[in-house]
């Protein structure tokens, strides 16, 4: 049944597990409070997110395959890097199914995604003037006419006024259908007149690299992990992978390596109940030793103590 929300998060995990691509690590790359507004939107075959974050991060998705997603810029702001390549307000992202990627944003940003089944996509190309296929290789960016670009973000927000402010129009089904059909005509006009650059070979490899990447280090989800291992196991040189994740997280693998069990270490505070865990418990489970310099960084961070977050109810 058609429907619209908006919820607000300060738990990264929670927020990360509303997102509709796909299972979602999300790791906060900016000192300070995160904070969330997600607006969702269920039409008939259409689903569309819209998300508005506070902080810098970077996040791991793995795109479902059962749907096809369209990325693209809400506001202005600051830059957001997907599979290494920079979306503007001017570009939209056509992303492979069952394919995983990092994106990563330097600070307040405001995006979207709209999402159909992949049969209803491939029927509506078939009849769509100049929509090719489903990528089959890898993803695509698309820069579309200003005119279609802004239409269909334009569509995008009003579909979001509608959500916050008249969750009872989106759920009539005529009205909902109305909504849709006006979505899916921007989307084909953003796809079908666009130019389409697919990723060069280096941007493949890279991007190859960096799923190696997060497939060794999930392997390690409580262990401390040196860039030296990580590079063996993986098969690269130390300089490839600082390469790959400077284009893709903006930041060496050494840091993003402790940023991400940082991050950790608070989804675990935030989820355990304090009567029956500990700070020490937790932290040296993710294997911070000296606790007194992780508390000190925690602190920093995150705008709290580690004891005052596993206090705080879950």
């Amino acid at each position: 049944m058609p429907s619209g929300s908006v919820r607000l998060f300060t738990d990264a995990y929670q927020y990360a597990a509303e997102l509709q691509q796909g299972p979602v690590e999300l790791t906060v790359m900016q000192r300070g409070t995160f904070a969330a507004r997600l607006c969702t939107v269920e039409l008939h075959d259409v689903a569309m997110q819209s998300q508005s974050e506070e902080l810098a991060r970077a996040s791991h998705v793995y795109c479902r395959s059962d749907r096809e997603f369209i990325a693209f810029r809400m506001e202005p702001g600051p830059t957001v890097i997907r599979n290494g390549v920079e979306l503007s307000t001017t570009r939209i992202a056509r992303l492979r199914p069952g394919q995983s990627y990092y994106q990563r944003t330097s600070g307040p940003t405001s995006h979207g995604a709209l999402s159909l089944p992949l049969d209803k996509m491939a029927a509506i190309c078939a009849i769509g003037s100049g929509c090719q296929p489903t990528p089959r290789n890898d993803d695509l960016t698309i820069t579309p006419s200003p005119v279609a670009m802004e239409r269909l973000q334009r569509l995008a927000k009003a579909a979001t006024v509608l959500a916050e402010g008249a969750p009872a129009v989106l759920a009539h089904p005529e009205a909902a259908r109305g909504v849709e059909q006006a979505i899916i005509e921007a989307m084909l006009e953003c796809l079908g007149n666009g130019s389409a650059n697919e990723d060069t070979t280096a941007a493949r490899q890279h991007a190859l690299v960096m799923r190696r990447f997060h497939e060794a280090i999930s392997r390690y989800e409580e262990k401390p992990l040196y860039v030296s291992e990580v590079c063996k196991d993986i098969g690269v040189t130390e300089r490839t992978l600082r390469t790959c994740c400077q284009e893709h997280l903006g930041i060496s693998p050494k840091q993003f390596l402790l940023l991400r069990r940082m991050n950790m270490v608070r989804g675990a505070l935030q989820r355990a109940a304090p009567g029956e865990t500990t700070v020490t418990e937790i932290a040296t489970r993710f294997g911070f030793w000296e606790l007194g310099r992780f508390a000190v960084a925690f602190n920093a961070w995150f705008g709290e103590t580690p004891r005052a977050t596993l206090a705080r109810p879950a």
